[in-house]
């Protein structure tokens, strides 16, 4: 997860951000307020790619759907969340395969990682966002103590250490990760 900074008071929708200039920047939009997204460093990109690559190459080989990087979720009119990835089952993947704008509604799986100068308090912003959404699961990835986070509606997260293998097989069956190879 990158730190979003807010650009301007006025309500904007998600045609409106769709329709914005490329200026080299991402955004998000949170409830019609645009927020500038700094670029990730390069430790984030790494651990972006690790988490993507694998859920993308598991999912197409298994035919169980798609995950992409630093996707556009169209959540409502006036809210359109980035996770650094993501997954979205066959059936919706499929239905949206040829889209050029933001996938409608939230992925199944979300994936944040925290950068070093994320707020908790933003953190937790997002993942209550998602879950609220109807995503299934969002993995949160602590580079600072080297642990993953799952959450889940209505339950408490799993925190798993390097130790651990990452996996959420009501989502994704058979999908493995083991944890220390994100952090490589």
């Amino acid at each position: 997860m990158t730190t979003a900074t807010a650009i301007r008071p006025t309500t904007m929708t998600a045609d409106d951000l769709l329709a914005m200039p490329d200026d080299g920047f991402r955004y998000e939009l949170v409830r019609g307020e645009l927020r500038k997204m700094s670029p990730p460093g390069w430790g984030h990109g790494r651990y972006e790619l690790a988490i993507g690559s694998s859920l993308r190459i598991f999912a197409r080989a298994n035919r169980l759907g798609d995950a992409a990087t630093e996707p556009g979720f169209r959540l409502a009119d006036n809210h359109v969340r980035v996770p650094d990835a993501a997954f979205v089952r066959k059936e919706r993947a499929d239905a949206e395969r040829d889209t050029d704008g933001f996938f409608p509604g939230p992925p199944d799986l979300a994936v944040e990682i925290i950068s070093p100068s994320d707020r908790y308090t933003a953190v937790a912003e997002k993942v209550a966002d998602w879950l609220s959404a109807g995503t299934l699961a969002v993995i949160t990835v602590n580079p600072r103590n080297r642990t993953v986070g799952i959450h889940r509606p209505h339950t408490d997260a799993i925190v798993l250490n390097e130790d651990d293998v990452l996996e959420v097989q009501d989502i994704i069956p058979g999908w493995r990760m083991p944890v220390s190879e994100i952090f490589e």
